[in-house]
């Protein structure tokens, strides 16, 4: 009977910041004596071939690639048709992708969200039934974003004022729906921003302070949580958590002065996981640690009934 280690978990990777992260994977990976295999651009049709020829045998998919590289949809659909576990399938990660089908299905959810109005792409409709009036229900400032368009804040115009910056804003990318947000003003106690990104990783969520103009982040001191009463955070992640359907996310909530929570981006399905030691705005090294170690513990038992298969 061949043993586990004759198997592999696979991770695929487009992106120079995730070794660190992927060194984690593969340490957490080790200790359930599971070992796992990087593929890259430049190894890609290889692995792709010693799958169907049967020299390589596959556990598990993690696939960091597919959702900004189509070249590795293969992969992921070849590791589908043999019943292989994949976090996350393309198609769910696309669909999470969409900020103005999750604010539709949040509402549904009964998950708190700014207030929103959802604007049609500039290409259908380049006058929207849109009037100041409309706008004046948000309050000024108020945030313009692109539905599908998404990373670093692209397209994001986070202090509008005017009508005609909507307008403007919906042609920059003509083929997006547009979102025009309420702005949300987190509360200030205690010299915290009440302000959170908290990641969902295979069941687990982790949390930590995040300034969202500084993009700094900063450990929770787990005496505040029920002071804060931050334990609403992990109440409103496993209700986003049932709705996205992924095994890695992040989002970003906040408190407001009025005491209401707000999730304020719904669902960011590709998280970034430089590590702080390294880069100033990155997740703390620890939560990073913590992180890839609930992905592995994941993985590892989603696959066991591959392992039992392929023995």
């Amino acid at each position: 009977m061949k043993s586990e280690t004759d198997k592999k978990i696979l991770i695929a990777a487009d992106w120079e910041y995730d070794t660190d992260f992927i060194s984690f994977l593969d340490a957490s990976l080790h200790e359930y004596c599971v070992h796992s295999a990087v593929v890259r651009a430049d190894n890609l049709t290889s692995v792709i071939r010693d799958i169907q020829s049967g020299q390589l045998k596959v556990l598990a998919l993690i696939d960091r690639a597919s959702d900004t590289n189509s070249a590795f949809i293969q992969l992921q659909s070849l590791l589908h048709e043999n019943g292989v576990p994949i976090i996350d399938p393309v198609e769910q990660v696309h669909w999470v992708s969409d900020k103005a089908t999750m604010h539709l299905e949040f509402l549904a959810a009964d998950i708190p969200t700014p207030y929103t109005l959802i604007l049609p792409p500039y290409e259908e409709k380049n006058t929207p039934a849109l009037h100041v009036d409309d706008l004046a229900i948000l309050g000024r400032p108020f945030v313009i974003k692109p539905a599908n368009t998404t990373g670093g804040g692209i397209g994001v115009v986070d202090g509008a004022e005017s009508l005609q910056e909507v307008l403007h804003a919906r042609t920059e990318f003509r083929s997006d729906k547009y979102l025009i947000q309420e702005k949300i003003i987190p509360i200030e106690k205690e010299g915290y921003r009440f302000w959170f990104r908290s990641f969902y990783a295979g069941g687990q969520i982790f949390s930590a302070w995040w300034h969202d103009e500084t993009h700094r982040y900063m450990v929770i001191d787990h005496m505040l949580i029920e002071p804060f009463g931050l334990h609403a955070i992990s109440r409103i992640m496993r209700k986003i958590a049932r709705v996205a359907m992924l095994t890695l996310f992040s989002s970003e909530l906040v408190c407001c002065a009025d005491g209401r929570w707000v999730v304020v981006d719904y669902v960011n399905e590709s998280c970034d996981m430089r590590i702080q030691s390294k880069h100033w705005d990155g997740v703390p090294d620890n939560l990073v640690k913590q992180i890839a170690a609930a992905i592995a513990k994941h993985v590892v038992c989603v696959s066991r009934s591959k392992i039992d298969t392929l023995s």
